[in-house]
């Protein structure tokens, strides 16, 4: 199966405004991300979908493949969709955001890895073990719990699942009780054009978490756990602290 890598790529950010023109590394922070893309094995072609010529001037300029996507687009999911679309050439869509310059390519392959393996998912995501306290407890860090097949049960912006006595020693614990849900998807062409013509889930809205959409609507979605992760883009401090780690 082929598979292509889409970046969405969007200006306008209310947290960190235009942080894909970000470019105190040397690159933008779509740059970043491109490269990582880039260097998957299991992909066949990587596209940046953008509605703003800036991007796009930007993104070819380091040599990437740009395709320009309805502005009134609400999500990255609906962009990689209207990519997809186009393409039939393609039978696998991942959706990698652009605010996520750390994605290891590793982890890229692990999740194509999963979809290919468990034949009867529609997506396949990834996570990693979480050992921090503070990011058990951060909203800004989803958490999902799995099924004994590998599979997502659930998602949340809250610590699942909820220990009754909180013990330190937990966080270290193996097989590892928190997972750290990352931002990458992989979708199945037909899948990935029917689901972004679904309505927004109850579970969805109150959490702010599409993939609750493709779990409350009754499709499985496989989860490949990976050594370690990374945490997207939004805020100031959230560059910040990535630019010092790129200089170091």
């Amino acid at each position: 199966m082929k598979t292509a890598i889409v970046i969405p790529a969007r200006l306008g950010s209310t947290r960190l405004p235009e942080k894909m023109l970000l470019a105190e590394t040397g690159k933008t922070l779509v740059q970043h991300t491109w490269e990582a893309a880039a260097s998957a094995k299991r992909a066949d072609a990587v596209i940046i979908a953008t509605d703003s010529e800036r991007i796009a001037e930007a993104a070819r300029g380091f040599g990437a493949t740009v395709e320009m996507t309805d502005p009134a687009h609400q999500s990255g999911t609906d962009r990689v969709a209207e990519v997809a679309s186009r393409h039939q050439e393609f039978d696998l869509w991942v959706n990698l955001q652009g605010d996520e310059p750390e994605m290891a390519a590793a982890n890229i392959d692990l999740a194509v890895g999963k979809i290919h393996a468990d034949g009867a998912v529609p997506v396949s995501t990834v996570a990693c073990p979480l050992r921090d306290r503070a990011a058990l407890d951060d909203p800004a860090v989803v958490k999902v719990v799995l099924d004994r097949n590998g599979r997502a049960l659930y998602f949340s912006r809250s610590p699942i699942p909820h220990p009754r006595q909180f013990d330190p020693a937990m966080l270290m614990a193996e097989p590892p009780v928190w997972l750290q849900h990352l931002g990458l998807y992989v979708y199945r062409r037909e899948f990935l054009l029917g689901f972004a013509r679904l309505p927004a889930s109850s579970l969805e809205k109150t959490e702010v978490l599409e993939q609750l959409r493709v779990l409350q609507a009754g499709y499985p979605m496989a989860v490949a756990v990976a050594p370690t992760g990374s945490r997207g883009i939004d805020t100031p401090a959230d560059y910040a602290a990535f630019v010092s780690r790129i200089g170091r």
